[in-house]
């Protein structure tokens, strides 16, 4: 599990590099789901410097899970780039999340403090695409 929760977390550091900067925020987000996989700030900080390629995920809980942190993970510092979104469509296609619900999802965040998708609108929105 280790090697899975050190790829599950590496796609969070692509996420929050994927507007060429980290901020504080962005970094106490990736430590404290880091201290929650029980992976060292050592670790985290290899992780930064060589990431792991991210894994497959296979069941559809899985998927929405690591789809909700990366969401989470890009909107820590209350700023959305254009660069983050493309990151996050992309990481969603790779786990079979078409883009449209991706779109859905960035729509339905504007709606709340903090830009948080209660869980259970997140999946209303997935079960409208894939049920």
């Amino acid at each position: 599990m280790e090697k899975n929760s050190k790829a599950l977390l590496s796609d969070l550091i692509n996420m929050v590099m994927a507007d060429g900067k980290i901020n504080v925020s962005e970094l106490e987000f990736i430590q404290k789901i880091a201290r929650r996989m029980e992976i060292s700030n050592q670790e985290v900080i290899d992780l930064f410097e060589n990431p792991q390629p991210s894994q497959i995920l296979f069941s559809e809980v899985e998927r929405i899970t690591h789809f909700y942190k990366l969401m989470l993970v890009m909107n820590v510092d209350n700023e959305t780039h254009e660069k983050e979104v493309i990151a996050l469509k992309n990481f969603g296609l790779k786990m079979g999340i078409r883009s449209v619900v991706a779109d859905q999802i960035l729509r339905k965040m504007d709606q709340y403090d903090n830009k948080l998708v209660p869980a259970e609108e997140l999946l209303k929105i997935f079960k409208i695409y894939y049920n």
